[in-house]
C-alpha cells in the first residue's frame, strides 16, 4: 500500500527555517521531519511513498537523489572517477517525487498524484507532523468499516494551563496544559479508498483544500470515519514546535520513534 505525503506548502509560520528550504526538510536530530514520517510508516512495513512537491521541491529531489551517497562509506579514485562503496545505511524506501505546483492547494495536489496510485486503497498524511500511531491498527480499523475515508482524530495538548476559580477569587483547581477540551481535530494519517477521487472532480480543484469541500462532502455522505488516537501527536507548525521536537529527540523521549 502506498503512502501519499503532502510536502508542497509554503510553511510561512516557520519562516525562520522555510526561507531557505521546504518545511518537510526542516531537521529534527539531523534528519528532515519528512524522513521521520517515512520511518514511522516503514516501521510498520509500508515503504512506498508518493510525495507531493511544491515550494522548493528541488531540495527534496536532491535529498533523495544523494541519499545513498550521503549515507555510505566510499573511496573515490579521482583520476578515473571511480567510486567504491564499502558500507551503506540507506533506507528501503521507494519514493515517487511529483511536482504538483507552487500554489496548488491540498485537494489539487492529491488529484495530481492519482495516476501513481493505481486502483487500490492508499494512505495520506502531512509532511510536518509525527505521532506514535500504530499504522497497522489504523489500517485494520479502516478495513473494518468499509467506508471511503478514515481520518485520525487527535486531541492536542493545550498551550496554557487552566484554572477553575470560585466567586471569591480562590483557585479551586489548576491543571497545567490540559489535553484538548474534549474536542477532536484532524491529525492527518488518513486511509482512503480510490473512490475518494470522485470527490476531487471540481473544475477549480487546484484551488480547493482537501480539508474543506472534499472532506465535508465525505462527512455529509457518511463516508468519513474517525480513528481516535489517544497517544502522542505533534505538528511542527512554528519554531517553538521545532524546538520541542528537537529537545524530545535529543533527550531520548521521541515518542514517535517506532523504529
Amino acid at each position: 500500500m502506498k503512502v501519499v505525503i503532502f510536502a508542497g506548502g509554503l510553511g510561512t509560520r516557520l519562516a525562520e527555517e522555510t526561507d531557505v528550504r521546504p518545511k518537510p526538510m526542516v531537521e529534527i536530530g539531523g534528519k528532515p521531519i519528512l524522513w521521520h514520517i517515512m520511518k514511522i510508516y516503514d516501521s510498520f512495513g509500508f515503504n512506498e511513498f508518493v510525495v507531493c512537491l511544491g515550494y522548493k521541491g528541488f531540495f527534496i529531489k536532491e535529498y533523495f537523489m544523494q541519499y545513498y551517497l550521503h549515507n555510505s562509506d566510499i573511496t573515490i579514485e579521482l583520476e578515473s572517477n571511480k567510486v567504491n562503496v564499502h558500507y551503506t545505511n540507506a533506507e528501503s524506501f521507494t519514493v515517487t517525487l511529483v511536482d504538483t505546483g507552487l500554489h496548488t492547494k491540498t485537494a489539487g495536489r492529491l488529484k495530481k498524484v492519482q495516476k501513481y496510485l493505481g486502483d487500490e486503497d492508499f494512505m495520506l498524511t502531512y509532511g510536518d507532523g509525527v505521532a506514535d500511531i500504530n499504522i497497522k491498527e489504523l489500517l485494520a480499523f479502516h478495513q473494518s468499516h468499509n467506508k471511503i475515508a478514515t481520518v485520525t482524530a487527535v486531541q492536542p495538548e493545550g498551550r496554557f494551563g487552566s484554572m477553575e476559580i470560585e466567586a471569591n477569587g480562590i483557585v479551586d483547581h489548576f491543571k497545567e496544559k490540559p489535553k484538548g477540551d474534549n474536542k477532536w481535530i484532524n491529525g492527518g494519517f488518513f486511509v482512503l479508498k480510490p473512490d475518494v477521487f470522485n470527490y476531487l472532480n471540481a473544475e477549480n480543484i487546484d484551488d480547493v483544500m482537501w480539508e474543506d469541500a472534499p472532506m465535508q462532502a465525505l462527512a455529509n455522505n457518511k463516508q468519513l470515519v474517525a480513528y481516535k488516537h489517544n497517544g502522542f501527536w505533534k505538528p511542527m507548525d512554528a519554531l517553538r514546535d521545532k524546538i520541542e521536537l528537537e529537545n524530545l529527540w535529543q533527550s531520548g523521549n521521541a515518542k514517535w520513534k517506532t523504529w
